[in-house]
């Protein structure tokens, strides 16, 4: 009896869900492009606008454009070549676009996950096309010195970087400090 009283709530349900689903597609896919378009095109102005290791203040030395090639990854890292990076970004795509399309009707989840897709695509196309990411934004920092480690300056990053690292924030402040939907059939009481 309880299996059909769930099967029936979950049959109402379905048609509100499939009708929010496709309300938020469209916007999620504007995002997305919004996301990637605006990478790229900063991309080739900053490339074009900043030939010969040029540099450009925005802010005096806190703001600076300049144009870095980064082979590795995120903040320096250099876990493997460039190709490892495509492979492994290409693979965290796939998961993060599943858990996107899967979670489409709760858009505080479904979102950032978008603007972090974005991004990797964005970069995904760097490395695809030139085998490394344009990055051109640098940013100046209070100097860090941190048990031998030592950072002067942000790293360099572009817009797709930017995109992720706001969906990364906006994702966990989302499950650290987002309402929780109750389950079927999860009640409030408490246990005694």
């Amino acid at each position: 009896m309880l299996v059909y009283v769930l099967s029936a709530r979950e049959k109402k349900r379905r048609p509100r869900l499939a009708i929010e689903t496709k309300r938020l597609l469209g916007p999620l896919l504007l995002i997305l492009l919004v996301i990637i378009l605006a990478d790229q095109i900063t991309k080739i102005w900053a490339t074009d606008a900043l030939k010969d290791n040029a540099t450009a203040q925005i802010m005096g030395d806190f703001i600076q454009l300049r144009i870095v090639y980064n082979i590795g990854g995120a903040m320096g890292t250099a876990l493997g070549n460039s190709v490892f990076y495509l492979i492994s970004s290409i693979l965290i795509l796939v998961v993060v676009l599943y858990l996107a399309i899967t979670n489409i009707s709760n858009k505080f989840f479904s979102l950032p996950l978008v603007a972090i897709a974005g991004g990797a695509v964005g970069n995904i196309i760097d490395r695809i096309r030139i085998g490394k990411v344009i990055d051109f934004i640098d940013v100046d920092i209070p100097d860090i010195n941190l048990f031998g480690f030592k950072l002067e300056r942000w790293w360099t990053f572009n817009v797709a970087d930017a995109a992720i690292t706001v969906g990364m924030i906006f994702l966990l402040a989302y499950i650290i400090f987002g309402k929780r939907e109750k389950a079927v059939g999860e009640t409030n009481h408490i246990p005694k």
